[in-house]
């Protein structure tokens, strides 16, 4: 075996490993963001800056893996709350047409995932004073990012125990192709997000 084949074989088994500490740390710790999950996970198994981390599709199929294998029942119950959860949610905002994305709608959502809405107001101001007037408490809290792509504002509250996360944006984005995770991404009407729970019934 060549010099070059073996570095290629050290190299995927480190890409693999990291990719497998990813999806545990996001599993287990709860962080939620792919970029920093693999960083940290670099980090802890000493891998050199130039390793090529692997790509947030293989931390997310390593950890649908570790979620089937270890945290099954627990996970598909804790979903099953979160998605009916995220449906009175939504049909309480109804009149802001919210979409549901992120983990609790593509299903790896774990033990500390938010569930994640998104509005596109006229003003973000309206839904603020919405929640207030149906007795809901929430935080404001500044977006994750900056750029185009960030909301005008974040509100959190709770609802049967689960946090929500509500990111409004301007009108104008919901038309944008949207992109997370260096993929398109995913959304869900109310009707969906129902449509998806009438199919897990048992």
């Amino acid at each position: 075996m060549s010099h070059h084949d073996r570095n290629a074989l050290r190299h995927n088994a480190m890409r693999r490993s990291i990719a497998a500490l990813a999806a545990r740390l996001m599993a287990e710790d709860g962080i939620s963001d792919y970029r920093f999950a693999k960083r940290k996970a670099a980090r802890q198994l000493g891998a050199p800056e130039t390793e090529a981390l692997p790509n947030n599709a293989e931390i997310e199929a390593e950890l649908r893996a570790y979620q089937a294998i270890y945290q099954e029942d627990e996970q598909r119950e804790r979903l099953l709350e979160m998605r009916k959860t995220a449906v009175e949610v939504m049909r309480l905002l109804e009149p802001f047409h919210p979409y549901l994305t992120g983990p609790v709608l593509d299903g790896t959502a774990g033990r500390y995932a938010d569930i994640d809405l998104e509005a596109f107001p006229d003003n973000s101001k309206e839904v603020e004073i919405f929640l207030l007037n149906q007795g809901i408490r929430f935080e404001q809290n500044e977006p994750k990012r900056g750029g185009a792509e960030a909301p005008e504002c974040v509100l959190t509250f709770d609802c049967n125990d689960f946090p929500v996360r509500l990111s409004l944006y301007e009108p104008d984005a919901e038309r944008a192709h949207k992109r997370r995770n260096g993929r398109t991404a995913e959304r869900a009407r109310l009707s969906g997000v129902e449509a998806m729970l009438k199919s897990s019934a048992p």
